[in-house]
């Protein structure tokens, strides 16, 4: 069984005192007082049982041993360096995080997102993807975000949350499906209030069932695409496709949505209020 490794303070201390040959110097560097910096010294010696400095009355000089371990210590420290700079060099001003649902994402940010610039500038931002509301809680663990965009109901989203309009369900299917609605299989999303048989009410035809059930209006989008079948969906996420001329009406009712998109503006600042006001004019204005 290897043994437990010192702590990385003592090796650091240890290659900064190395490099500068002074330990004064190594405790203005790292922040730590001298006694600190000569104590960790002496600490990663006793644990490793060799000398690793001289001990001279103007400075450090490093032992036979010192020089064998120096190389190996510098190395480790830059590989921990580069592995760690990621996570430290995120200019704030110009980096937002975005939780949203998977289908907002795909179909309504996605063919719109490069042209999205604030103040000048094209931010870096962070999805983090998600389906219905208790997922955003199973992902609490994650950063905060600064933009959440949620599918639910107005009392399921949470407070400060703004509505993403149009908010109406319409029948789509691909202009290469040729068979009559009635004919054709009937893609629905579940966990919504409203279905195929709501909307058959308003468009006045009876006896209307789903046989292919998706847990997202993105994924009844796609298969509807591929020419699946007819996908009863939020009309916000299939602009876009509508646009793109994958998709078009299989009828021209609608149907107004009980559930819907919700956008929450999570922290201040004026990147996460600028894309805030983005997302709102691309939901329902497909991207050219």
């Amino acid at each position: 069984m290897p043994r437990p490794l010192p702590p990385l303070s003592w090796f650091r201390s240890f290659e900064a005192a190395a490099r500068l040959l002074s330990s004064t110097a190594a405790a203005s560097e790292i922040g730590l007082t001298q006694s600190a910096i000569s104590q960790h010294i002496l600490s990663l010696e006793s644990r490793l049982g060799v000398v690793l400095f001289h001990r001279r009355p103007r400075g450090l000089a490093l032992t036979d041993e010192g020089r064998k371990l120096l190389p190996q210590v510098e190395h480790a420290l830059r590989t921990l360096q580069a592995a760690t700079d990621p996570y430290f060099t995120e200019d704030t001003d110009s980096t937002i995080t975005v939780a949203a649902s998977i289908s907002i994402i795909e179909y309504v940010i996605s063919p719109a997102l490069s042209g999205f610039r604030s103040q000048g500038i094209s931010p870096t931002i962070r999805f983090i993807g998600a389906i219905w509301p208790d997922d955003f809680a199973a992902k609490s663990a994650n950063p905060i975000a600064d933009v959440e965009i949620r599918f639910g109901s107005e009392r399921q989203v949470g407070t400060n949350a703004v509505a993403l309009t149009p908010n109406t369900l319409i029948a789509v299917k691909s202009p290469k499906l040729t068979s009559d609605l009635r004919d054709a299989p009937l893609i629905e999303a579940v966990g919504t209030s409203d279905g195929w048989s709501a909307w058959g009410k308003v468009a006045g035809i009876d006896g209307l069932k789903p046989t292919r059930l998706v847990d997202s209006y993105g994924l009844a989008v796609r298969l509807a695409q591929d020419g699946n079948g007819v996908a009863l969906v939020n009309q916000g996420v299939a602009s876009n496709a509508m646009n793109q001329g994958t998709l078009c009406l299989a009828h021209e009712a609608s149907l107004p949505a009980q559930e819907g998109y919700y956008l929450s503006v999570l922290r201040d600042g004026r990147l996460a209020q600028d894309f805030a006001s983005w997302v709102h004019h691309c939901y329902g204005n497909p991207a050219n």
